[in-house]
């Protein structure tokens, strides 16, 4: 499991631009990795320039924080590769098939257009390396120690050696080239909505439906720098539904603002969250006698209900931490093809190293077009459970979840709840809070039990 950085969390150095996450900050990430690359290179007898792709969303300060980068890597001696306005999933696919040394994707993904963040992601697509991001960490310090020195400041380039900028947008088109060529069937006949959240796959998504063939219909693609996210994409699906259900459309998905991420909402005006996506994807590969090892790969925060269905068509999961990073490790380490979070960060390891918004939209109409059924049916088997969460503010977390009186009334709640439903009971990972979950048949009986253990954790003394 990642350690938790000053700088960098579990998805990247993100903060408010130019508050905590300042152009500066950007321009030294360059020129780190844009020295480390090349330093990498150099001792292993390759005299060429380190090559780093960078690809950016549609916030305003997006702009800034790609020339800093560029700034940073070119004075370092890197070339920096320019995918311009893209999603996530592209930079990682592009660092992956063109042999870059590593991919940058400047972006907050789904949270308001005034923050943004800087991913990191190596030559083989996927999260950077913790080790890797210690060494950004220390530098941004100015503390580093790397290849047995320590450096007070790391050389610039000079006269040849100093790195160039170069466009790109190939890379962009080859990846959208590439989303097509997973289309196994025609969209011809289907009316699809598109929520591009005026974020990364405003320019992406619609080319790719089109191409296959979709009567394609498509809210906010029109991005203007602080328009991403808002009231808009997968975090406000409310929009989507209100769409398709007036345009009688066949089915809509949704995005996040780089696009890593897909919800959708089938022709009833329904939302398909991630677990529904993961149990009609599930399914449909179990039924073809594709899915690896018989096992899905879920987060403990995945819906009671979605291990129920499983449990109906004998499939198998697995549980991991929140965070899709976990979750690809797990895939990883165990050979499971298919993975994902209830917020719609769902892998296809067979096809991407990462979460893919549009990618998702493809596999969901692959089944909708492979089953000949509407996405609502395909979701029908899923009986969403309830679900009651109460967040307490307490003084210490570890010592309010290993109370033995809380275990107690916790156990106690896991027992009469039996296979009906499900407690979890887990630290917040960034405010002092203790999150009590309970999802059961009733909300009267979700209340019953988070009721059960919160009033334990406050009579003990554990609240602030």
């Amino acid at each position: 499991m990642q350690k938790l950085g000053k700088y960098f969390g579990t998805d990247g150095f993100r903060g408010n631009a130019n508050e905590n996450l300042t152009a500066d900050h950007a321009y030294k990430v360059g020129r780190f990795l844009g020295w480390y690359y090349g330093e990498l290179k150099r001792r292993s007898g390759d005299d060429t320039p380190a090559r780093i792709v960078i690809g950016k969303d549609t916030r305003r300060s997006s702009y800034m924080f790609e020339y800093s980068l560029v700034g940073g890597l070119t004075a370092s001696g890197a070339d920096a590769y320019l995918l311009h306005v893209t999603t996530t999933p592209s930079v990682a696919y592009i660092s992956r098939v063109d042999s870059f040394d590593c991919g940058i994707m400047i972006s907050a993904s789904h949270n308001p257009y005034h923050d943004n963040g800087i991913k990191l992601i190596n030559g083989n697509g996927e999260k950077m390396e913790d080790s890797v991001i210690e060494l950004v960490e220390a530098y941004l310090d100015g503390r580093l120690e790397a290849f047995g020195e320590k450096f007070t400041e790391i050389p610039f380039a000079t006269g040849a050696k100093i790195g160039r900028s170069v466009d790109y947008i190939s890379g962009r088109n080859r990846y959208v080239g590439y989303l097509i060529s997973l289309g196994m069937y025609s969209f011809r006949g289907m009316r699809i909505g598109l929520d591009c959240a005026n974020g990364s796959s405003w320019n992406i998504a619609k080319a790719v439906f089109d191409a296959l063939g979709a009567e394609t219909h498509v809210i906010n693609a029109e991005p203007n720098g602080t328009n991403i996210n808002n009231n808009a994409g997968s975090t406000h699906i409310e929009v989507l539904q209100k769409y398709v259900v007036e345009n009688g459309l066949d089915a809509g998905f949704a995005y996040d603002g780089d696009a890593d991420r897909c919800l959708c909402v089938d022709d009833k005006g329904g939302i398909i969250t991630g677990d529904h996506i993961l149990y009609i994807y599930g399914r449909y590969m179990k039924e073809r006698g594709r899915l690896i090892n018989n096992t899905v790969v879920t987060t403990v925060m995945s819906n009671f209900g979605l291990y129920k269905a499983f449990d109906e068509i004998g499939v198998e999961y697995a549980k991991t931490a929140v965070g899709d990073k976990y979750v690809y490790e797990y895939m990883k380490e165990h050979d499971c093809c298919l993975g994902g979070e209830q917020s719609g960060h769902i892998i296809f390891s067979k096809y991407a190293s990462t979460g893919d918004g549009i990618l998702t939209s493809l596999k969901m109409m692959q089944v909708i077009m492979s089953r000949g059924k509407k996405l609502s049916e395909l979701a029908a088997p899923l009986v969403v459970y309830p679900q009651v969460l109460e967040n307490v503010r307490v003084k210490d977390k570890s010592a309010a979840q290993a109370d033995p009186e809380v275990q107690a009334a916790v156990k106690a709640a896991a027992e009469a709840l039996g296979d009906t439903g499900r407690i979890l009971v887990r630290e917040s990972g960034t405010e002092p809070l203790v999150r009590v979950m309970v999802e059961a048949e009733n909300e009267d009986i979700c209340h019953k039990y988070v009721d059960s253990v919160v009033d334990i954790i406050k009579k003990k003394g554990h609240t602030i």
